[in-house]
């Protein structure tokens, strides 16, 4: 399967690229620890079966020193010891806020509480913008025909400079 359409090649879609790594640059930049935003991100993409995105963020995850252990477990998370409170309170909003109509009520109640026992005002902003802004990019490579494999740590970030 080839990839169906390259936003980076079209001036449209250049610059919405452009915007959204605007936007993840915010929330690179955050309070909210890296490593969260990485497993978070690994977490949405697997569940949305988007090989393009687990590739990038397991590779930078990896980069940004994370052990290979934990990207393993990160599928199984609940049933792991190597995650801290605080990481598996992320991982839940992520798992919720990505299957929303697989849940009527959403993000619940019992995780969001989590959520805030562990996270500042400005790292929830940035966790929920990781979820919304993964979802999305797993959306635009799933419909494009993105495929994993070929990615290098930092090239994203290059892509926009």
């Amino acid at each position: 399967m080839d990839t169906r359409f390259n936003l980076f090649e079209n001036e449209i879609g250049l610059k919405l690229a452009k915007r959204f790594a605007g936007i993840a640059q915010v929330v690179q930049q955050s309070p909210l620890p890296k490593s969260t935003q990485e497993l978070v991100a690994l977490r949405a993409s697997q569940i949305n079966g988007c090989g393009h995105c687990i590739d990038m963020h397991v590779k930078e995850a990896a980069a940004a020193g994370e052990s290979a252990v934990r990207l393993h477990l990160v599928a199984a998370w609940r049933e792991s010891t190597v995650f801290t409170e605080a990481e598996q309170a992320a991982l839940a909003l992520a798992e919720e806020g990505t299957r929303l109509a697989d849940a009527h009520q959403g993000v619940s109640d019992e995780t969001w509480a989590r959520v805030r026992e562990h996270y500042d005002d400005d790292q929830v902003a940035a966790l929920v913008a990781v979820v919304a802004l993964i979802n999305a990019a797993n959306r635009l490579a799933v419909i494009l025909h993105q495929r994993g494999g070929s990615y290098e740590a930092g090239m994203f970030t290059a892509a926009m400079d």
